[in-house]
């Protein structure tokens, strides 16, 4: 034979050895397909379709000056897959814990849990793709420390894990454990030193939790947002539409190790971060304000407080604080009895307004040209012509020798001489004006429906007595809020200026990408009326008038005082008040309106008895004291003395309105 050519011997062991080949081929085939074929369906499935969520950042709640009121910080969600773990590690474990703040034993305990029992795995799945997966939008995955956006599921159980619906049951129903949560709020600087152990089987989330700096300043204008990073109340729920990130998502596959197979990323979807929102809000004024509140709580422990500072020329509120109060990082931990704390009292809660809506008589009989500041009435009697029937009038405070001008009816807060002027206008023509001053109807406040209206009942419902009682501010409801945008009238020259919250929203960058203007709505009086009744207002806080506790040196303050009796078990109480000043500053060029009502201060005050000028008319100067030098506001000149005018009997003013 020719040496070329291999021996007969030869070629049948090579020929053996190829058919040998192909019936092992063969047989592994036949294994793979039919005897093993769930095996192996359950082994390719795992190199499935694969998406990973890609949150995007919630802006930021600003004040006017740029501080901080809310912000997003990223954090990171600390799990492990027990499966990975490495012998070789385990030396490491300690240091871990160290970091992440854990008990050694109670991490060495869920290092080494490597199995739970079927029943306590979720049974809703969802398909995707055709492979089986929980419904859960984010998933599981063994990753190496280094990668810091492996998707881990929001839940609070320790071992729920996404993954282990892929794992079989082994002989004893246990399943394999994938993941065990170790802590949800790792931050970055923390999760770079775990990373630096490398401990095989530790993976992490990057997400973002929502935080507030100031805790509860101004938190029930800020709001908050829950858990879920769904926003629940405020300007979070508000502006959500601007603060709101939007979630990016990166579409790829897997590989029977978890890990990502790059080169079959089909999509990726960037995330984009939410608009931020400047607020009117100082954080200065609105400490100023808390801090006064805390004063007030301390000193007379009343039910509730509100103060509300704002600029009249803009209606844009400076500061907006409520006693009681909450901290916007602990709000989930308020008892049942305690979420009331969340409650925006000054725009929520009504209360009779009592003598601060004398204004509104007031400003009106003087629109209408019906009186001047000279004009006068008889406040001695006690009833009154009206209509053709006798009307019994309010009880006076003080006891009143003379006939009054109106001026002095403003200054000494005379009940029948608002009556009288109300009177004057008629019915209609008075109800007109409680609604032009914005009574009865929303302020717009930027709130979701929480806002109440208040109540002002229709002429058409008045009985013989309201249009005695409603001008001293009985027999109508408002919300604090409504009775500070009714003075904001007078401050602004008489037009209404809606309160305003948001200035501005920025994008990511910082860049101003919308600005919110002041919200000027109708004219309600004219200028000169406004400023006829700002000099009035002046009155009350000198010598002569209602509440001297509200002067201060060198500015000229305009303001009332109030106070109501609260309605207790159908009647009015005489030991339960409701006390209130609200006023502005300086009179003749106004930077600022400061309302203070307090609700329920008796029980701690002289005689068991709660005074707007004793209690709310002190507040206002502390507040307004520290605010003009905060502000810098420097004092202008003071307004000219009201002129007596042509006097005017009362019985001709009465009988003029009774036939409107």
């Amino acid at each position: 034979m020719s040496k070329g050519f291999a021996s007969n011997p030869r070629q049948i062991l090579l020929a053996t050895i190829v058919l040998a080949s192909f019936v092992g081929v063969g047989a592994r085939l036949v294994w793979l397909h039919v005897i093993d074929r769930d095996a192996l369906l359950r082994f390719v499935s795992q190199a499935r379709y694969k998406i990973e969520p890609l949150p995007g950042r919630r802006g930021d709640i600003l004040d006017a000056n740029g501080a901080k009121l809310a912000t997003s910080r990223s954090l990171i969600i600390l799990a492990v897959d027990p499966q990975s773990l490495r012998k070789e590690d385990e030396a490491k474990w300690p240091q871990l814990a160290a970091l992440i703040g854990m008990n050694p034993s109670e991490l060495a305990r869920i290092f080494n849990t490597k199995t739970r029992p079927v029943a306590s795995t979720s049974a809703q799945n969802i398909e995707r793709n055709g492979v089986s997966a929980p419904k859960s939008a984010t998933f599981a995955y063994n990753v190496t420390p280094s990668d810091a956006t492996a998707p881990i599921p929001a839940s609070d159980s320790e071992t729920e894990n996404s993954d282990d619906e892929d794992e079989a049951p082994d002989a004893a129903g246990n399943r394999a454990i994938r993941f065990a949560k170790l802590s949800e709020s790792i931050t970055e600087s923390t999760f770079t030193s775990i990373k630096q152990l490398n401990i095989k089987g530790v993976i992490g989330q990057r997400v973002y939790r929502r935080a507030y700096p100031n805790n509860s300043i101004a938190s029930h204008i800020i709001g908050y947002v829950d858990r879920t990073e769904r926003p629940v109340t405020g300007i979070e729920r508000y502006a959500d539409f601007y603060l709101h990130g939007l979630n990016g998502w990166l579409e790829s596959e897997k590989d029977g190790k978890r890990e990502e197979l790059a080169q079959f990323r089909t999509r990726q979807v960037p995330a984009a971060d939410g608009y931020s929102v400047k607020l009117s809000i100082d954080s200065v004024v609105q400490q100023i304000v808390d801090e006064e509140l805390a004063a007030i709580a301390a000193k007379y422990e009343p039910e509730k407080a509100t103060i509300i500072v704002s600029d009249p020329r803009t209606g844009f509120i400076l500061a907006l604080g409520n006693y009681p109060s909450f901290d916007l990082n602990t709000y989930n931990k308020l008892t049942k009895e305690e979420q009331g704390r969340m409650r925006n009292i000054a725009v929520s809660d009504m209360y009779e307004p009592g003598s601060v809506f004398k204004i509104v008589a007031v400003a009106g009989a003087l629109n209408e040209g019906l009186v001047n500041a000279g004009s006068t009435f008889d406040c001695t009697s006690d009833s009154i012509e009206y209509r053709g029937k006798t009307r019994k009038l309010p009880r006076e405070d003080h006891n009143f020798d003379h006939r009054l001008t109106v001026s002095e009816i403003v200054a000494h807060s005379s009940n029948r001489g608002a009556a009288q002027l109300a009177m004057a206008m008629g019915d209609d023509r008075f109800y007109g004006y409680a609604r032009a001053f914005g009574f009865g109807q929303l302020t717009g406040f930027p709130n979701l429906g929480i806002e109440s209206p208040g109540m002002l009942a229709s002429p058409k419902k008045w009985d013989g007595l309201t249009i005695t009682r409603m001008p001293m501010g009985h027999s109508i409801a408002a919300t604090p809020l409504q009775m500070h945008q009714a003075m904001t009238v007078i401050a602004s020259g008489g037009v209404m200026m809606r309160p305003s919250i948001i200035r501005q929203v920025l994008d990511s960058s910082g860049e101003v990408v919308y600005r919110f203007d002041r919200r000027e709505g109708d004219r309600v009086v004219s200028e000169r009326t406004a400023q006829t009744v700002a000099r009035m207002l002046q009155g009350v806080a000198s010598k002569e008038g209602t509440a001297p506790e509200a002067a201060i040196k060198d500015y000229d303050v305009a303001g009332k005082t109030g106070t109501s009796q609260k309605i207790v078990n159908g009647r009015y109480s005489e030991r339960e008040h409701v006390v209130s000043f609200v006023g502005f500053l300086p009179a003749n060029q106004p930077r600022l309106v400061i309302s203070v009502i307090v609700d329920g201060a008796d029980k701690n005050c002289p005689g068991g008895v709660a005074y707007g000028s004793k209690v709310a008319a002190p507040s206002f100067k502390r507040v307004a004291e520290q605010l003009i030098r905060h502000l810098d506001i420097k004092p202008v000149e003071p307004l000219s003395p009201v002129a007596p005018g042509p006097k005017k009997p009362a019985s001709r003013l009465a009988l003029k309105g009774s036939r409107q």
